[in-house]
């Protein structure tokens, strides 16, 4: 899709959100913290890992080795597995995570038009069922066996020209025209004001927009709403990986640094002012660990209305199997199911960052005496 060319009517809500996910990067720009020089000195500060970074250091492995067996875009999962399987342990792990590692340089990565391009044809191939979009299918599953360049001509053209075939097929034959009725209109508006998924929202409101005829309606059914809860599902995602790389990489740091404060009262000439700054850098740690544990209970709470949500399009759609309801059967039980794992993996993330806290509180009072 290059300037100068009109979009078709499917492109226009479809495409500009193929980066959303890439993009959701919110946190990071309220998160990051910039590596210090003197890490390496603070990390050394002591002989023996105190338990908490002992822990932190293995949930950071852990997170990795989730990412790498996620369905994150391949980018990051081969980067993953790389650091996971380096001879340097959780050096590599640190490595990684830290500003402009690993991870970051895996999502640099994926904005590249290459990538881009592939990541389009994937959801496209996924989304649009054979059955609904044969033409469509065909030639995005043509591109992912091609070359970039094949891909970016699919990008540009060929899936709005695969569209058009598949449309004129359906409006030929009688055999695949589905009716659309006030019920099915109605449920679309509901979704267009109301789905928690952005992206649903969005190809809703396509289908509904002032020059949408009964054929936008179906396409919406056959696939604008699997693209749509795709690209939300996948932002998700993105979103709350890179969020946690940036958690865990400020976590390290600030436990390096409160280590390194208590182990400076050792051999303090001034045990009340070295007292005090132990004090404070466990408690940053604290408010680091209870500021992250509160994140992901926001994200428990998101994924929770995704998962009831698409329980009760399920419900729905068993109720209405026949007509236009058949073409989004099919993903109901794989977006529930995908949503109840994001909410569990939630739910198990806020319950690391609550040991985390604790374990800071603790040392905090340690430190107090």
């Amino acid at each position: 899709m290059t300037a100068g060319k009109p979009a078709s009517r499917g492109q226009r809500w479809l495409a500009p959100f193929l980066t959303a996910g890439m993009l959701a990067g919110a946190w990071t720009a309220v998160a990051a913290a910039p590596a210090r020089a003197d890490t390496p000195a603070v990390v050394a500060a002591i002989d023996q890992p105190p338990p908490i970074r002992t822990a932190a250091a293995q949930a950071a492995r852990d997170r990795v080795l989730k990412m790498a067996m996620s369905n994150l875009p391949s980018e990051i999962r081969s980067s993953a597995w790389l650091a996971l399987r380096s001879s340097r342990g959780d050096e590599a792990i640190a490595e990684w995570l830290a500003p402009g590692g690993g991870f970051d340089a895996a999502m640099r990565r994926m904005k590249e038009a290459k990538n881009l391009n592939r990541a389009f044809c994937e959801r496209v191939a996924g989304t649009h069922p054979a059955e609904f979009s044969p033409a469509v299918h065909a030639a995005a599953e043509r591109a992912l066996m091609g070359s970039d360049a094949d891909r970016a001509a699919f990008v540009k053209s060929g899936y709005a020209e695969a569209q058009k075939r598949d449309r004129a097929a359906r409006e030929a034959g009688a055999q695949y025209r589905q009716e659309v009725v006030a019920k099915d209109r109605g449920f679309v508006r509901k979704i267009a004001e109301h789905d928690p998924g952005e992206q649903v929202r969005v190809a809703a409101q396509w289908a509904l927009r002032p020059a949408a005829t009964d054929a936008d309606v179906e396409e919406f059914f056959g696939y604008g709403w699997a693209a749509g809860a795709s690209l939300d599902l996948e932002a998700h995602r993105l979103q709350a990986a890179e969020a946690e790389a940036v958690r865990h990489r400020t976590l390290a740091l600030l436990i390096g640094k409160a280590v390194a404060a208590e182990e400076a009262l050792k051999g303090s000439t001034d045990a009340a002012k070295a007292r005090a700054e132990a004090e404070e850098a466990w408690k940053s740690v604290a408010g680091h660990a209870d500021a992250a544990r509160r994140a992901w209970l926001a994200e428990q709470e998101a994924a929770a209305a995704q998962a009831e949500n698409w329980a009760k399009i399920a419900k729905a759609a068993k109720e209405d199997a026949d007509g236009l309801w058949k073409h989004i059967a099919g993903s109901v039980e794989t977006n529930q199911d995908s949503w109840a794992k994001e909410q569990a993996d939630a739910a198990d993330t806020a319950t690391f960052w609550k040991d985390m806290f604790d374990r800071a509180q603790d040392s905090e009072n340690r430190v107090k005496g």
